[in-house]
Order: C-alpha cells, then sequence, then structure tokens
C-alpha cells in the first residue's frame, strides 16, 4: 500500500466579533494568520497543505504560501459554529480529492488561523513523537500556565458573590490547599498552536476528550510556553513577544 500524506489543514472565518479582522490584522507587520502558514511550510513532512475559510482575503494570502482551497460552507462559518466540525469538514473533503489520486492521510496538521504560536520544528516533533507510538492518539501544543490553576477559578453564585468554579474536594483534602500558583504543580493548556492528529480521531470525533475532541485520548504534549490562540487585542504584545523569542521580527 502506499505510504500515506501528511496534510496540513488551516481554519479561520472572516467574521470575528471579539476582535474583528483579527485573522489578518497586522502581527509585527504580517497578517496574523500567516504565521501557522509559515509553519507549515518551514516542515520537513508535510506533503499538502488546505485552508478552510470563507475569506477571500485569507485565502489570498494563503495562496502565497501555496496552500489549496477549501471552501467553508456558510453554516460552519457562524460564531456558533465548532472548530471540531469545521476540521471534520476539511478532513473529509481532504479525503475526496487524495482519494481520486488513490492516496490516503498518513496525518492531519491542524491549523488555527489566529494562533500565531507555531514553528515548523514544533510540527515536525509532534510528526516524530506519533511515527514512534502507534498508540498515541496526536500531539499537541501545550503552555504552562500555572496562575489558571482549576484551583484559582471562580464564578459568581446566587447571592452575586464569588464561589469555587470547582468544588475544592475535586483537588484533595481542602486543608492541604493553598494560594501557592505551583501548589498544583504544571497547569497545562492545549494552547492552539498545532494539533497532529490521527486520521482516527477525525472518523471517530464523537470519542474524542473534551473539549477538543478532534484530540482523541491519548495525548501526547508538545511543550511551548506562552502560546494561545489571539481572541482579543490585548493578546498581541504577548504573541509578538513570542515571535520575537523564536527569530520573527518586524517586517
Amino acid at each position: 500500500m502506499m505510504s500515506g500524506k501528511i496534510c496540513a489543514l488551516m481554519i479561520g472565518r472572516e467574521g470575528s466579533t471579539g476582535f474583528p479582522g483579527k485573522n489578518t490584522s497586522l502581527v509585527l507587520g504580517r497578517p496574523l494568520c500567516s504565521y501557522p502558514l509559515m509553519a507549515a511550510k518551514a516542515s520537513k513532512y508535510i506533503d499538502y497543505f488546505y485552508v478552510s475559510t470563507d475569506s477571500p482575503e485569507i485565502m489570498a494570502i494563503a495562496n502565497q504560501y501555496g496552500a489549496y482551497a477549501i471552501d467553508r460552507p456558510p453554516s460552519l462559518a457562524t460564531k456558533e459554529a465548532l472548530g471540531e466540525d469545521v476540521f471534520r469538514h476539511g478532513y473529509q473533503e481532504i479525503v475526496r480529492r487524495l482519494s481520486i489520486k488513490g492516496e490516503h492521510i498518513e496525518l492531519m496538521i491542524l491549523l488555527f488561523a489566529n494562533a500565531a504560536t507555531v514553528t515548523g520544528a514544533m510540527i515536525d516533533q509532534g510528526i516524530e513523537i506519533l511515527r514512534k507510538d502507534d498508540s498515541l492518539d496526536s500531539a499537541v501544543s501545550v503552555s504552562e500556565y500555572n496562575m489558571w490553576s482549576p484551583l484559582r477559578a471562580r464564578k459568581i453564585g446566587p447571592n452575586g458573590c464569588l464561589e469555587p468554579f470547582v468544588p475544592f474536594e475535586i483537588f484533595g483534602d481542602p486543608t492541604t490547599l493553598n494560594c501557592d500558583r505551583d501548589s498544583q504543580g504544571s497547569v497545562l493548556f492545549a494552547d492552539m498552536g498545532v494539533s497532529i492528529v490521527r486520521p482516527r480521531c477525525l472518523d471517530n470525533l464523537d470519542t474524542g476528550m473534551l473539549p477538543q475532541k478532534w484530540m482523541g485520548r491519548r495525548i501526547h504534549p508538545i511543550p511551548s510556553w506562552a502560546g494561545c490562540d489571539v481572541d482579543f487585542e490585548w493578546q498581541v504584545p504577548q504573541v509578538e513577544f513570542w515571535l520575537r523569542k523564536n527569530g520573527y521580527n518586524q517586517k
């Protein structure tokens, strides 16, 4: 059987309510969505690169990096549409296109247009991790944010005052807990920089672990730091700091 292809898929829509135009806003003088495109281009393993979008501007930028277009249906271009459904739609379209050529997929590289904290080296690291262990479903970039431990999370209770978002008993004996941000050990968040997943994760999406079901259940970390997908303008300086530390300069 012919060896499978490694395919990258970036998703990003035109509309955004929290940060209008975020996917094409300038970060260090480049459109935000150009950074995952550059990371995919820098990978030594990716065979095909696709972009699912309803935005002519995003697609025009993607064309500069040799990406193939996938038209994002209107039903998947709303603020209510889930990223997992957009990834599944794009994946199924890629499967259809490759089947015409008698090809199949080994791994999918899933990227967000608003997640710039990714490099080609990170993508390749994740691919190599999965190739060494067939039992793993995915490898994803993670950043340590101990200051956002679930222990510190709050919500507004019926009386209008703050109360624990998660009952303290979940963490063990409450008398052993304290305010030290590192008291729970490393608190890792999937930072949306990149998810490298096996096709079975997207074929069986409903069996995946919440909240990002496309990652499957056996998820290996790709260590990063300060990674995030940009949803608000105040995040841009953090992303620019990360990019400078990873070799990017103002264009």
